[in-house]
C-alpha cells in the first residue's frame, strides 16, 4: 500500500525524540573522559582504553541491530519493540555512568558505557529506519528527515546552552544536568512516538536473505556505495574542525571565550537553514542540494586563512560560521532522506525492506570519518612540534590551519563532486517505487 503524505502533527511526534537523543552527545563525547579522570580519579589512559574497547564492538553491534530490526516481526511493528526495550537500557546506562558509587572502577565504566552506547544504538538505528519507511514519496521523505534532524541540531544547542544559562560550570554538574534532562525528555517523547505513529509492516516479496547475500546486495548497490563514500568523506571534513576549533580559538585567534558565542551562531545557522534546504531539495533534487551545500561550506572554509590578520576578525569568522553552519543543516537533514531512496534500489532488487542494515552501514561510515579526524590531526600536530601551551612558529601554526580548514575545504569539494552525478533523482525514485509496486 503506498505511503505518501503524513500530517504535520504526525511528523512532529515522530521527530520529537531526536531532540533529547542529541543532548546526550555532549556529556558522552566531551565531559565523560574528564569526569572519570577527574572526580572519579581514574587514570586517563585507562579511561581511554575502556571507552575505545566498548566502541570496537560497534563493528558487530551496529549491523546486528540493524539486521535484527529488519527481520523482526510483531503486532507492534518491526522498529517499535527495539526502541521500547532500548530506552530503559540506555537510561540505566546513563545513570550508572554519571552517578557512579564511590570507588567505581574500570569494570563499572565498561558496563555502563556499553549499556548507554549500545542502548542508544538499539534506539537510534530502528528510529532512523522507521523514518525511512513512513513515506514512499521523494519530497515527503525530506520533510520527515528535516524535522527530525532539525530537532537533533536544537538538542545539541540546548545541551550547550542549558548549563551556561543555569550557571553550572563544573563538568560534574553539567553531566548530571544533561543526563537527567535527556532521560526526562526522551521518556515521554519516545513513548508518544511509539503510541501515536504507525510502524508499517513490510510486504514480504521474498524470503529474507542470509548474511552473506545481504552484504553482497549492499556491496552491489552502486548508489549506496556512492552515498556512503560521500558520507565518510564529509564526516572527516566535519570532524577535523570539530576536533581543532578550541585550539584555533586559543592559539590562532587568541580569543578562547569567543568560541561559545560563535559555536552558537554556527548551530543556530544550521537550524534556521533547514527550511531553505527543504525548499531547494523539492525544486532541484536532494543530491544536487547537498552537493551545493557542501561546496558552499568548502568555499567558506577556504576563506578562514584570509581573515586571520584583518580588523574585526571575529565578526568575519562569525559570517563564515553562518555559511558553514548552514552547510551543517544540509549535512544533517539531506543524506538520511537520500538513504531512504537508496533502500528502494535494494528493495526493488531483493524484495526485502531492510532500511535497518543500511542505516547501520551509514552510521559506521560516519563514525569512521569522525574517529579518523582526531587520529589524523593530533599526531600530525605532534610531528611538527605544535604545543597547545603556545610558543608555536609560523610553520606549526600553518599546519594547524591546514588541518582545521585547508583539508576540510578540499574534502567538502570532493564529497560534493561525488554526489553531483548521483543517479537517483525524483524521476528515478518514482520508477523504483513503480517497480516495487509491480512486484507486490
Amino acid at each position: 500500500m503506498p505511503r505518501h503524505q503524513l500530517s504535520l502533527r504526525t511528523k512532529l511526534i515522530y521527530a520529537a525524540p531526536a531532540l533529547p537523543l542529541a543532548m546526550l552527545g555532549l556529556p558522552l563525547l566531551v565531559i565523560l573522559p574528564d569526569f572519570w579522570a577527574g572526580p572519579m580519579h581514574m587514570n586517563l589512559v585507562t579511561v581511554g582504553f575502556v571507552l575505545t574497547a566498548v566502541r570496537i564492538f560497534d563493528v558487530i553491534v551496529d549491523p546486528a541491530i540493524g539486521r535484527f530490526s529488519d527481520l523482526s516481526q510483531s503486532r507492534f511493528g518491526r522498529r517499535k519493540p527495539f526502541m521500547a526495550v532500548a530506552m530503559p537500557v540506555a537510561a540505566v546506562g546513563a545513570i550508572g555512568l554519571f552517578f557512579p558509587p564511590h570507588g567505581a572502577g574500570a569494570v563499572w565504566l565498561f558496563v555502563f558505557y556499553a549499556l548507554v552506547t549500545w542502548g542508544w544504538t538499539a534506539l537510534s538505528l530502528p528510529y532512523w529506519a522507521w523514518g525511512a519507511e513512513l513515506s514512499d514519496d521523494y519530497t515527503e521523505r525530506q520533510r520527515i528527515t528535516s524535522l527530525r534532524e532539525g530537532g537533533t541540531i536544537i538538542g545539541i544547542l540546548i545541551s550547550a546552552i542549558a548549563p551556561v544559562a543555569l550557571g553550572i560550570t563544573s563538568h560534574v554538574g553539567q553531566a548530571h544536568l544533561l543526563s537527567l534532562l535527556t532521560i526526562g525528555l526522551a521518556t515521554p517523547f519516545v513513548l508518544l512516538a511509539l503510541l501515536r505513529v504507525r510502524d508499517p509492516l513490510p510486504i514480504r516479496r521474498a524470503a529474507p536473505a542470509g548474511l552473506r547475500a545481504t552484504l553482497g546486495l549492499l556491496a552491489a548497490n552502486a548508489p549506496f556505495r556512492r552515498l556512503i563514500l560521500a558520507w565518510a568523506v564529509n564526516g572527516l571534513a566535519n570532524g577535523l574542525p570539530a576536533a581543532l576549533i578550541l585550539i584555533v580559538f586559543d592559539q590562532i585567534l587568541h580569543a578562547p571565550k569567543a568560541s561559545g558565542p560563535l559555536l552558537l551562531v554556527y548551530f543556530a545557522a544550521g537550524v534556521l537553514s533547514v527550511p531553505l534546504w527543504l525548499k531547494a531539495s523539492a525544486r532541484i533534487g536532494k543530491h544536487l542540494t547537498w552537493a551545493g551545500a557542501m561546496a558552499m561550506s568548502g568555499i567558506a572554509f577556504a576563506f578562514v586563512p584570509a581573515i586571520l590578520h584583518v580588523p574585526h576578525v571575529l565578526i568575519l569568522f562569525g559570517i563564515i560560521s553562518v555559511f558553514t553552519g548552514a552547510g551543517l543543516g544540509a549535512d544533517f537533514t539531506i543524506p538520511p532522506a537520500i538513504q531512504a531512496d537508496v533502500v528502494d534500489v535494494d528493495e526493488a532488487a531483493s524484495g526485502e525492506q531492510r532500511a535497518g542494515i543500511y542505516f547501520a552501514a551509514a552510521t559506521m561510515a560516519q563514525k569512521a570519518g569522525n574517529a579518523l579526524a582526531p587520529g589524523l590531526a593530533f599526531p600530525v600536530l605532534g610531528l611538527v612540534g605544535f604545543s597547545t601551551r603556545g610558543g608555536n612558529d609560523l610553520a606549526q601554526d600553518a599546519t594547524l590551519m591546514v588541518l582545521y580548514c585547508g583539508i576540510p575545504a578540499t574534502l567538502k569539494l570532493v564529497a560534493a563532486a561525488i554526489m553531483w552525478r548521483f543517479p537517483i533523482d525524483r524521476a528515478a525514485q518514482q520508477e523504483l517505487r513503480a517497480t516495487i509496486a509491480a512486484q507486490a
